[in-house]
């Protein structure tokens, strides 16, 4: 006769399924200062918010933690729910998304990864924890480019010494050069300005001027082209609109030069200052993935996003009071016909 197993040991649960992995450089990261994991760790999150939280927080190191991937491992919840959830934990403050740039093999790509936090800091938090993430990543790529092997050093005829050591080459003798005679300076020609106005009879007879005309009016014109003006825009100004008769092309000339002088134009915004630490991090939003500074995406939410949630509520009682009206004047209008 058969006899019945009576151990009250439990039988071995099957192998769960193992957590997907993301491509190399993306997925979770931890971020740093969290306390040891606790059973009520989410105990004040929503039910769907809950779930999510303790699965994502028992993900590995570079665990896919796309919609797609987090849709595929919860059978409970589709992508819309997933990606609903993961924006009220960014809201939350339990993660956020930053966009890291990566130098591998002589390349350099960026990729998205997604620090996650079960202690919920708040924006200020992150905001610091981005800035500091960049710090550190400029260091570690001029580390990279500092720690390059040196060029083989170029090979010498110099004798080598019975030790090995090659020996110093002897010194040649100065050669004796003598003294040369310094140049005459150049003669300097004549400027840009000048030669504006000595041109102006050849676009424009009526402006001809005399070369003591040209040398009273050089410090006006030069006025121009320190405000960043070309010469083709200056003989433009000084020869549009003329009037019939020129009696006297000099004065003229003089006085659209003081008048019509155009604006200083505020400087360039000045180049970047070389040995920079480059911006190697930045934060994406945790709804749409715009790339921005930490204090631009409160929350986790650039400022397009946040205005799309607060839409609905603020256009539900317009809604209400426009069918209030509909129905007083359809009332109105039932007791116009009823009077006699």
């Amino acid at each position: 006769m058969a006899t019945e197993n009576l151990s009250s040991a439990l039988r071995t649960p099957a192998a769960s399924r193992p957590y997907d992995r993301a491509q190399r450089g993306y997925g979770k990261r931890s971020a740093p200062d969290q306390r040891p994991s606790h059973a009520d760790d989410f105990a004040l999150l929503p039910e769907r918010e809950r779930y999510i939280a303790g699965y994502v927080d028992r993900l590995p190191e570079g665990g896919a933690m796309d919609v797609k991937s987090l849709a595929k491992s919860l059978p409970l919840y589709g992508q819309m729910a997933v990606g609903t959830a993961l924006r009220a934990l960014g809201v939350a403050g339990h993660l956020r998304r930053v966009r890291c740039q990566v130098v591998d093999s002589g390349k350099s790509r960026w990729v998205t990864r997604t620090f996650w936090s079960r202690t919920a800091p708040d924006s200020e938090w992150w905001d610091t924890f981005t800035r500091t993430e960049n710090h550190l990543a400029a260091q570690a790529a001029e580390s990279t480019s500092a720690a390059a092997p040196p060029p083989p050093p170029a090979a010498t005829d110099a004798p080598v010494t019975p030790t090995g050591a090659a020996s110093p080459a002897p010194a040649a003798p100065a050669a004796v050069v003598p003294q040369q005679r310094s140049p005459e300076p150049a003669p300097a020609g004549p400027s840009p300005a000048y030669l504006t106005l000595a041109r102006l009879g050849r676009v424009e007879p009526r402006l001809a001027l005399s070369a003591a005309d040209c040398a009273v009016l050089e410090e006006l014109a030069a006025a121009w082209l320190d405000r960043g003006v070309n010469t083709d825009y200056l003989t433009q100004a000084l020869v549009s609109g003329l009037p019939t008769m020129v009696s006297s092309p000099v004065g003229l000339v003089r006085r659209r030069l003081t008048d019509k002088i155009p604006p200083r134009l505020p400087a360039a915004p000045a180049p970047a200052v070389p040995g920079a630490p480059a911006r190697r991090v930045l934060m994406e939003c945790t709804e749409c993935g715009a790339p921005g500074e930490p204090e631009a995406l409160p929350d986790g939410l650039c400022r397009r996003c946040r205005t799309q949630a607060e839409v609905p509520s603020a256009s539900m009682p317009a809604e209400v009071s426009v069918a209030r009206d509909i129905h007083a004047l359809v009332g109105g209008l039932r007791d116009l016909l009823k009077a006699p």
